[in-house]
């Protein structure tokens, strides 16, 4: 798909890796529209100032990009709580749920009636390695990004015939400021491999052009996630030592 002229709406893309996307659109010609709640963007784009995080702030994101014709919607922005899930707020949990899934579905949901009535469009979902071998101490985060690859792939049946595109990619970690500094230390400690975000934005970017149905980002984690789907045991077995490192970061 070339992607001169084309209307993209990215959420989250004032961020560290959704800059770098944004760049890489930018420079192929498409018209880039943010939304994020940065006040400002280090790049030419339009902005639409926004919180995902609850349900009014999706409403009013919705109430200003509805009546808009877009090609392509790339839902990015995510939120991470890396920790014991008894000790994550309830606040959080539900604003990771907001961010990761609900804006998502919805946005899918707005930009979708469009892109059908059109007979071309593409929605994709950055989702996460870690929504398909969910990780202990991520539980919010990978279940949220498990719920997105499952809502990617009814979409993708959905819209089968229609010109509509649902694509899903999932990067391994990536060094970004998304990362606390106890993600960090965590994998120093398990040797998790983390991706240079310079890397995950051009393999996005043409996941995006080839609009392909799914791509994971990483080996040898992109084997593993087919593994993980077949035998989960046998992961249980291969995370376990790692699990362990992680529980003795929160040890009182």
């Amino acid at each position: 798909m070339r992607l001169k002229g084309k209307r993209i709406l990215v959420t989250g893309g004032g961020g560290g890796l959704g800059t770098l996307i944004c760049q890489r659109l930018i420079k192929l010609q498409a018209e880039v529209t943010v939304i994020d709640r940065a006040e400002s963007l280090s790049f030419d784009a339009n902005l639409i100032h926004g919180d995902l995080s609850t349900a009014e702030g999706i409403a009013d994101v919705i109430r200003q990009t509805d009546p808009l014709e877009w090609d392509v919607l790339v839902n990015l922005a995510g939120l991470q709580y890396f920790g014991p899930f008894e000790r994550q707020s309830p606040d959080h949990l539900v604003n990771t749920y907001m961010v990761n899934l609900v804006a998502p579905a919805m946005l899918a949901q707005s930009v979708g009636h469009g892109m059908r009535w059109r007979g071309d469009g593409c929605i994709v979902n950055i989702g996460s390695v870690f929504g398909s071998i969910n990780f202990a101490h991520f539980a919010t985060y990978s279940s949220s990004k498990a719920g997105l690859r499952g809502l990617s792939q009814a979409l993708r049946r959905e819209y089968a015939g229609s010109g509509v595109k649902v694509v899903y990619i999932a990067p391994r970690a990536v060094r970004t400021p998304l990362n606390s500094a106890l993600v960090m230390e965590f994998a120093k400690r398990t040797h998790m491999n983390m991706d240079d975000p310079e890397y995950v934005a051009r393999r996005i970017v043409k996941a995006i052009r080839h609009r392909n149905r799914e791509v994971y980002i990483g080996f040898p984690e992109s084997l593993f996630v087919r593994i993980n789907a077949i035998a989960p045991g046998l992961v249980d077995f291969a995370l376990a030592k790692n699990d362990r490192r992680a529980s003795e970061l929160f040890a009182d």
